[in-house]
């Protein structure tokens, strides 16, 4: 069996952009972990997208509500470009995602930031079974937001995750599709923050959103792609507001 290192590695060197007239991204991630704290940590790593260069990007939930997101590209060609509207703040800064093992990373987030998250994955039947149903789906599907819509009500509680949010609307008013193809979870944890420690993994007490992007209560890492309307002036915001959600 391929190890998720070698999986990640085969999506940084040959990435493709799905076929769709909207903005779109290729790569992996960290689609939300809670820890006892109350912090919540999230990462994306695009290496192709359709609006600028390849990006990583880390999203950061503190207890008291508010988000961060550092990314290694302007906010006008990440993931503040969607999310900007209910962010505190956003920092472009170095970022650096280091595989220990097979089945481990650690991703590091600039010294004057002194972020560092450590994780460990690891495959379970329904995790299999996940990957197959929606490695076999058609590309044309997952474009349906009817279909993602009802995807994540089954797929949430399947992955005893809380509410899971495929497809809706981001904080600056886009229309997202998130296209998951293989998945695991998050097995161990544990970060800090300029000598911070988190604690434990554990879910939030309320649920926390992004527009209509629900963080999922346990963690999930995911290879796929992700897709939002074409950025339009006149309905859209612009990625350097913040806070206006």
């Amino acid at each position: 069996m391929t190890s998720i290192q070698a999986q990640v590695r085969d999506v940084e060197l040959n990435a493709e952009l799905g076929a769709g007239e909207g903005e779109r991204f290729s790569g992996y991630g960290v689609m939300g972990l809670p820890f006892s704290s109350g912090h919540v940590l999230a990462m994306r790593r695009f290496p192709m997208t359709s609006i600028g260069p390849g990006y990583t990007s880390v999203w950061l939930r503190r207890p008291s509500g508010s988000w961060t997101i550092y990314a290694d590209a302007p906010a006008e060609v990440s993931c503040a470009r969607y999310f900007g509207a209910a962010l505190e703040t956003t920092l472009q800064c170095p970022i650096l995602v280091t595989w220990t093992g097979d089945a481990a990373f650690t991703v590091t987030v600039d010294s004057d930031v002194g972020l560092v998250w450590k994780l460990e994955l690891e495959s379970t039947p329904i995790t299999r079974a996940m990957t197959a149903a929606v490695g076999a789906l058609p590309g044309p599907l997952l474009e349906s937001r009817p279909f993602l819509r009802a995807m994540g009500t089954a797929a949430g509680p399947a992955l005893r995750a809380g509410r899971l949010g495929l497809t809706g609307n981001v904080p600056n008013r886009q229309g997202f599709r998130a296209k998951p193809r293989r998945m695991w979870f998050v097995s161990r944890s544990s970060a800090t923050l300029g000598g911070q420690d988190f604690g434990d993994l554990q879910p939030l007490r309320v649920q926390s959103r992004l527009g209509d992007f629900w963080i999922p209560q346990r963690g999930i890492f995911m290879i796929g792609a992700s897709s939002f309307d074409l950025f339009d002036p006149a309905r859209h915001l612009p990625p350097g507001v913040l806070g206006t959600a």
